[in-house]
């Protein structure tokens, strides 16, 4: 194997399946993806000019593969279903059994609720929150101006912060109503 490869994907590969896992939602889909990508990387990195980061540019190809996933998807079911969990999908680093259980349903509600927002803005509240990348960084990987992802990350969190408040309200009437009866 190609040492520069091998290099890519020592460096990046947890990234790259991190960033896909919360766009597709499912394990097996961002595996999938992400084989997906390094085929399009062995292709295409003779033509890797160096104007951006080795990462910006990984995730920018991880992005058109994950738009290229939900274009085929559109056909068979809706993007915004729930996410499907599983233990090792979310962590913890040995807390109480409360704080766990606690952790799991805030982590639940936002995931649930960013699948609520449209995909430009989870794409940039997953690569500036969850993927670390600068404001730069995100619109050089996203194709956009910097003005673009401040925007649509200024849009994208007021949306997010409703659809939790919305979510937490509703739970809330859900279980005062279950007390009840």
């Amino acid at each position: 194997m190609d040492p520069v490869f091998e290099q890519l994907y020592e460096k990046y590969h947890d990234d790259l399946f991190n960033f896909l896992f919360y766009m597709v939602r499912n394990r097996e889909h961002a595996e999938d993806l992400v084989q997906e990508v390094y085929v399009k990387v062995l292709r295409s990195y003779k033509r890797f000019k160096g104007q951006c980061s080795e990462k910006t540019w990984l995730l920018s190809i991880a992005r058109h593969v994950a738009i290229d996933f939900f274009r085929r998807q559109k056909h068979r079911r809706k993007w915004a279903g729930l996410p499907e969990w599983s233990e090792e999908s979310i962590g913890a680093d040995e807390p109480m059994p409360e704080e766990v259980a606690i952790q799991k349903e805030e982590i639940q509600l936002m995931y649930r609720c960013l699948a609520r927002c449209t995909v430009d803005q989870q794409l940039v509240l997953v690569l500036r929150f969850i993927q670390s990348l600068s404001i730069a960084e995100t619109a050089t990987a996203l194709g956009w101006t910097e003005s673009k992802v401040k925007t649509t990350q200024h849009r994208a969190l007021k949306a997010l912060k409703r659809y939790m408040e919305e979510e937490a309200e509703r739970e809330g009437w859900q279980h005062e109503k279950a007390q009840l009866e």
